[in-house]
């Protein structure tokens, strides 16, 4: 269970194909030693489990492998060396929730379709799968790349959120341009809502 509430920028050191799917180094500022092989991590909105790790004068890093369910569902099999992935650890209980309620499984990929800067924000808007876009609301919460952000506007499959320069600063959305594809987890209660709403309808 995550936030959408970004801790780190990571690196990515190296992203090799291997038999089940892809393995990936990632460089982090995490103290590795704070946390257990096995551990979850969302990367860029998807929750990896740790594989390996080190704690060195060098550098931090993790790895993780992203099965072949996971190339095919996320922008993961886009992935490659230099770029920088949105990081948040797991919650733990107690935390503060700064975000929403975010479980790092994704519900498909969504093009940025267009993006206008402006002085104190930028404009991104995007187009959602067809079977993913029912459940996005205005004002309603999202996960793009691990970011908890609110909608702003809604038209069929295309909704639109700002970001501040604060979000911009600390993550690789000062990178993104349009046609880029991101990963993409409705707000869960979204989910909740529609699926109550069906038992009503046919009950």
């Amino acid at each position: 269970m995550f936030t959408g509430i970004v801790t780190d920028l990571g690196e990515i050191q190296s992203a090799l194909d291997i038999p089940a799917g892809k393995r990936t180094r990632i460089k982090t500022v995490y103290d590795t030693d704070s946390f257990d092989i096995g551990a979850s991590i969302s990367c860029d909105g998807v929750c990896h489990t740790v594989t390996a790790k080190e704690n060195s004068s060098g550098g931090n890093w993790f790895e993780v492998e992203s099965a072949a369910e996971t190339l095919a569902l996320t922008n993961v099999s886009n992935w490659k060396e230099g770029q920088k992935l949105n990081l948040e650890r797991s919650l733990t209980m107690g935390a503060e929730l700064g975000g929403h309620l975010v479980l790092g499984h994704v519900d498909g990929v969504a093009e940025i379709t267009k993006r206008e800067d402006h002085p104190d924000s930028v404009y991104f808007q995007f187009r959602a799968p067809e079977d993913v876009a029912k459940f996005i609301a205005k004002k309603g919460s999202v996960a793009l790349n691990g970011t908890s952000l609110t909608v702003n506007e809604v038209d069929g499959l295309l909704f639109s959120v700002f970001l501040i320069p604060h979000t911009l600063e600390v993550t690789n959305w000062s990178d993104s341009k349009a046609g880029d594809l991101v990963n993409l987890e409705v707000d869960m209660m979204a989910r909740y809502a529609a699926r109550l709403a069906e038992f009503t309808k046919t009950g």
